[in-house]
Order: C-alpha cells, then sequence, then structure tokens
C-alpha cells in the first residue's frame, strides 16, 4: 500500500504530474492538495481505471492535514512560475514561504514521508523545508531530495537529437550534477552511456551544455508569458517519484541524480566534498535509494577538464542558493515559534 500526495496538484504541474502517479500501479492512494479546484481535479480523476484512491481537498477545514495523514511520499510542485523577465530571486521570494508553510504541514502530518521537492528554485527550497523540519525535530536527510530529474530527462532527449535517434532517448543516461539552475547545472557527458560523435566540435559541445543549462528558459519564451516547463516537469517529477516508491518497496540498485543534504551519507559526501575541493551542505549527485530513503552519494568520478570547470562555476552559485534558503527560515522564526 503506497500513499502518494501532490502539494499543489491543481498547477500546471500538479495536474498531469497527478495523472502520471494515478497511473502508476504502485500508488494505492492519491491525497491532492491546493489552495483551488482539488475536489474537481480528484473526481476527474477517480474515474480512472486504476487501483488509486483519490482524494482532493482544499485549506478549508484542516485540508492540508488531511490531505497528508498516512503519506508514504508527498511531492511538492506548488508555487508560481517563472515567467518571462522574472529572475530566480524573483521566483524564491514569491515560493518560499508557500514552501514554508507546506513543509510545516507535512512536519506536523506526515514526519516520516519522503518528501520530494519540485518548486523552485530547489537550490534554495530544498534547505528550506529542511531547516522548517529542523525547527520541529523531524529532519531526516535520507527522506529529502530536490527532483533534479529534468535535467536528467533533457539531456537524455538533447544528446539522442545529436545522434539523430530520438529512439535511443529512454536509453541514453547522462549524470547531471550540482543543482537545478542555470550554471548549476553540470552535465557530465563523458560520462554519457552514449559517447558524442567524434565530430561534434567544441561550439557545439559548448552549446548543448548550454541547452541543458537553461533548458527552461527556452520552454518559457516559447510559451510567450503563459508558463514555464510544466509537461515535461510533471514527467520527471513523476518518473523520480517512482524511483523512490520502487525502492522503498524493496527494489535493489535504483540509482538517479537527486538533490540531497549531503548528511545523508557521510562516507560519500566525504567522498564528493575531497573532489569538490569545498564543502557544501547540499548537491545534487548519482544517489542510490532504499528502503530508508538515501543509502549511498556517490563521488563525481572521473569527468572531464571541461566539466571540471562547470563544476567550479557552480559552487559559489550553489553556496549561495542554499544560504538563501537557510536564511529565510532563520529570520521567518524570529517572529514565530513553530509548534506541533
Amino acid at each position: 500500500m503506497v500513499k502518494a500526495v501532490v502539494l499543489g496538484a491543481a498547477g500546471g504541474i500538479g495536474q498531469p504530474l497527478a495523472l502520471l502517479l494515478k497511473a502508476n500501479p504502485l500508488v494505492t492512494e492519491l491525497g491532492l492538495f491546493d489552495i483551488v479546484n482539488t475536489p474537481g481535479v480528484a473526481a476527474d480523476l477517480s474515474h480512472i481505471a486504476t487501483p488509486a484512491k483519490v482524494e482532493g481537498y482544499l485549506p478549508a477545514d484542516d485540508g492540508l492535514a488531511k490531505a497528508l495523514k498516512g503519506a508514504d511520499v508527498v511531492v511538492i510542485p506548488a508555487g508560481v512560475p517563472r515567467k518571462p523577465g522574472m529572475t530566480r530571486d524573483d521566483l524564491f521570494k514569491i515560493n518560499a514561504g508557500i514552501i514554508k508553510d507546506l513543509a510545516t504541514g507535512i512536519a506536523k502530518a506526515a514526519p516520516n514521508a519522503f518528501v520530494l521537492v519540485i518548486s523552485n528554485p530547489v537550490n534554495s527550497t530544498v534547505p528550506i523545508v529542511a531547516e522548517v523540519f529542523k525547527k520541529f525535530g523531524t529532519f531526516d536527510p535520507k527522506r529529502l531530495f530536490g527532483v533534479t530529474t529534468l535535467d536528467v530527462v533533457r539531456a537524455s532527449t538533447f544528446v539522442s537529437e545529436i545522434l539523430g535517434d530520438l529512439s535511443l532517448s529512454k536509453g541514453v543516461v547522462v549524470p547531471v550534477v550540482g543543482g537545478h539552475s542555470g550554471v548549476t547545472i553540470v552535465p557530465l557527458l563523458s560520462q554519457s552511456t552514449h559517447a558524442l560523435p567524434s565530430s561534434l566540435d567544441k561550439s557545439a559541445y559548448d552549446a548543448l551544455v548550454n541547452r541543458i543549462q537553461f533548458g527552461g528558459d527556452e520552454v518559457v519564451k516559447a510559451k510567450n508569458g503563459a508558463g514555464s516547463a510544466t509537461l515535461s516537469m510533471a514527467y520527471a517529477g513523476a518518473e523520480f517519484a517512482a524511483k523512490v516508491i520502487r525502492a522503498v518497496r524493496g527494489e535493489k540498485g535504483l540509482v538517479t541524480p537527486t538533490y540531497v543534504n549531503l548528511s545523508a551519507d557521510a562516507e560519500g559526501a566525504s567522498d564528493l566534498t575531497k573532489e569538490l575541493g569545498e564543502e557544501l551542505a547540499y548537491f545534487s549527485a548519482n544517489v542510490e535509494l532504499g528502503v530508508e530513503g538515501v543509502v549511498k552519494i556517490s563521488p563525481l568520478g572521473k569527468i572531464s577538464e571541461d566539466e571540471a570547470t562547470l563544476v567550479k562555476a557552480a559552487i559559489p552559485e550553489l553556496a549561495k542558493n542554499i544560504q538563501t534558503g537557510v536564511t529565510f527560515v532563520a529570520e521567518a522564526y524570529k517572529t514565530e515559534e513553530p509548534r506541533l
């Protein structure tokens, strides 16, 4: 029996994500929460012939706690999508308070759930969730994940395009490390399961890296003010959630990049920190999943000079993003006290 919960289930990511989770035969219960429209989304999904029983809740009458009751996996796509001209700082100012409130709800109603954060900017929102959990005494670094799967999906797709065969895309695996925005996204193309063409020159390589790093901008521009990456993000979020569900049900050997608190695996973190040459609290790396969540954080391994340069450029931005999330919660609790 697996109960999955989507917080922000009526939004552009939330609805298709909820649909994909409803279609997952391992999900037996699906709880949906948002500030509007959730009962209608739940009613619509409930007609689909799959095992999951669906219920939708609004904020009134303690809806968040009801949605979260008994949750095994909580996925958070809630918040405002990025629009043209909006910086990630702008996005943080809008979404930080939303994430803090939802994290408080999880700490109270589902402290043992696996929490998967999609809401941007992930580099900062994951630390917000962690800091809230720490205040409530419920923080387990093995159970908190930033969903970076979209970067991996994009890398697989774009590499298969360069290879001239999109049918390869499901088999192309490119580790993507660092974080989940701009220069913090570091695709390790040298470790791709499918080598890039030897004819690919430096400018084409740089263009590929840039497209993986700033693929979200491509979508925002194409939608012309009507939203950001929602369908691809929902797909990526459902893919990652499915792997977490499979792992917690006992499947072994599942490894995927995800943005985690490095204290989840002290030994792995030590090896990774030596490679980075600097200590960070959070980093996206290949992570082995298991019944307790994070089992092992993998080191970068052998990388190219170009990739080493990208990692070096990512570190100061990541450190800044992490501190932004930590500081936000610290400032918030100067005027309020967390209460269970």
